[in-house]
């Protein structure tokens, strides 16, 4: 594919199209004053529908470049383009990382998984420490390096801690039942967004969280109760008692009664390595088989 110049952004040549997203088209380009590969996120304002993906891409740089952490991806530099005082276009520059989606390439290996369980915590143990929230942990949302670890993508719905938020933003299988009802949001609320992600992975099944939309209003978002999510031993018998209950806890519709912060996660995360390093008789099956069970 032949390159050509980044719309508007001198100093890049475009090597391929990865995608779109949220609005946004994705590209992968060459940064030719330093040599290195980066990805382009292009959002453009055609209509007032766009505004909030203007916004979004404008806030994942605010987050991304305030937080250094080896878990989470950077974000080097935004451009805007402004016609008659409006942003008509945003350029994000960001680290371009090789490797998988979580929830594409799942590891194969209880340990390995856990591993990445408790890294995901650590990028976000990071961004707490430094004020906000990312409000949107998923599978999608993480990448696999091959050069291993883990990469923390996506920071367009992220806000500070405490935060509440004028209108509903999440992903329904994974949003926290305080992101529906447009509470404050904390580092609690990545918690949960974990935990679904964790009770994803483990089981191949998703958290239930969300019952239906409103008839009367047709937007309204109900919650249901947590009638008819197993604990996840129960789904997969072979995720180990420990790690059931810690996702189960992190959870948990009322917030005061999930893990307080990642650091505790962290450290119970740590418990479930230790138990099954000593158990060798313990046999991991992946949820799914070949994969994740889908719907």
């Amino acid at each position: 594919m032949p390159t050509r110049a980044v719309p508007i952004l001198s100093g890049y040549e475009v090597v391929a199209r990865l995608g779109r997203g949220a609005g946004a088209v994705i590209s992968l380009a060459r940064d030719l004053d330093r040599n290195r590969q980066v990805v382009v996120k292009h959002v453009v304002r055609r209509g007032n529908e766009d505004e909030k993906f203007i916004a979004q891409a404008e806030n994942e740089y605010d987050v991304a470049a305030a937080v250094e952490h080896p878990f989470l991806r950077k974000c080097y530099d935004i451009v805007r383009v402004r016609r008659w005082f409006v942003t008509r276009e945003v350029l994000l520059i960001m680290e371009y990382v090789e490797g998988e989606l979580l929830e594409e390439q799942p590891p194969e290996t209880l340990p390995a998984l856990l591993t990445t369980f408790r890294q995901i915590a650590e990028g976000l143990a990071a961004l707490h420490q430094q004020g906000f929230a990312h409000a949107d942990i998923k599978p999608n949302n993480v990448l696999i390096p091959r050069t291993g670890g883990v990469k923390i993508i996506d920071f367009g719905q992220s806000c500070p801690l405490g935060y509440t938020k004028e209108r509903v933003q999440g992903t329904p299988d994974y949003i926290a039942p305080e992101q529906l009802h447009r509470q404050p949001i904390d580092q609690r609320t990545d918690v949960y967004n974990l935990g679904a992600t964790m009770y994803r992975l483990v089981t191949g099944k998703w958290f239930r969280t969300l019952i239906n939309l409103g008839p009367a209003t047709g937007t309204r978002i109900a919650l249901e109760s947590e009638r008819g999510n197993f604990p996840p031993h129960e789904v997969n018998p072979t995720v180990p008692l420990p790690l059931s209950k810690l996702i189960v806890e992190c959870c948990n519709t009322q917030k005061v009664e999930r893990p307080r912060d990642m650091k505790e996660v962290i450290a119970r995360l740590d418990v479930v390595l230790h138990v099954i390093e000593r158990d060798s008789a313990l046999v991991w099956r992946p949820p799914g088989g070949d994969g994740l069970a889908r719907r």
